[in-house]
């Protein structure tokens, strides 16, 4: 079979089945990690007594493990324990672990490139320690995030193909199927692979350096 017999209709749609679980992994992960990681990276910024100290131990942890370590104490490990997801939610949850901890890094980071002056100010017009975060240190804090943000997004699209060692039908793990029963597809099969990638994660960083543009203007 030669590369272009490859591109067998079936083949196609198989590829398509795993792109979709991958954006699907993709999209949940990254709803719940921004959520989660975004409230720790403030609980971080604001230093609640002890909170902040865990928050911070906890974060360091994660940051510091490979993300395959936690993909498999995900779904090997803690069934150990009676805690038991389908293979499609262990790897949600173990990327939402490990990006949460990257995201509330880049949050955090974002908030104190602000000038400490601006929540003083709001702070003294009678607003509360949320407020001033909510509408006055957050708004500034976003226009610096975005460019990191994107970037771990669009990593994390990369890391769904790390939950192929728990067999998730994603992108990966059904061409993997693909060219494993018939190995002279493996470069027709790569090839498609790369595109599919590559405009999702393509897509994803032209939009938001539009979203960036609209949003200094």
């Amino acid at each position: 079979m030669g590369f272009v017999e490859a591109f067998t209709w079936s083949n196609i749609l198989f590829i398509l089945d795993g792109l979709v679980v991958t954006l699907e992994v993709a999209t949940l992960s990254i709803i719940f990690s921004f959520v989660i990681g975004g409230t720790l990276g403030v609980i971080r910024y604001m230093r609640v007594p002890f909170l902040s100290g865990i928050v911070g131990f906890i974060v360091d942890i994660i940051r510091n493990l490979p993300l395959l370590l936690i993909i498999f104490f995900t779904y090997f490990a803690l069934p150990q324990i009676g805690i038991q997801f389908s293979i499609f939610w262990s790897a949600v949850i173990a990327l939402t672990v490990f990006e949460s901890a990257m995201i509330s890094e880049i949050i955090r980071g974002g908030i104190e490139a602000v000038p400490k002056g601006q929540l003083e100010a709001g702070r003294s017009t009678g607003l509360t320690m949320i407020q001033s975060m909510r509408y006055i240190m957050l708004p500034q804090g976003i226009k610096l995030m975005v460019p990191p943000l994107v970037s771990q997004f669009v990593s994390l699209i990369r890391d769904t193909s790390l939950a192929v060692v728990i067999s998730l039908p994603e992108l990966t793990h059904n061409t993997k199927i693909i060219y494993a029963q018939k190995p002279n597809t493996v470069l027709a099969m790569f090839f498609m692979m790369t595109v599919c990638y590559f405009v999702v994660c393509y897509s994803l960083s032209t939009y938001s350096k539009r979203f960036e543009m609209t949003y200094n203007r």
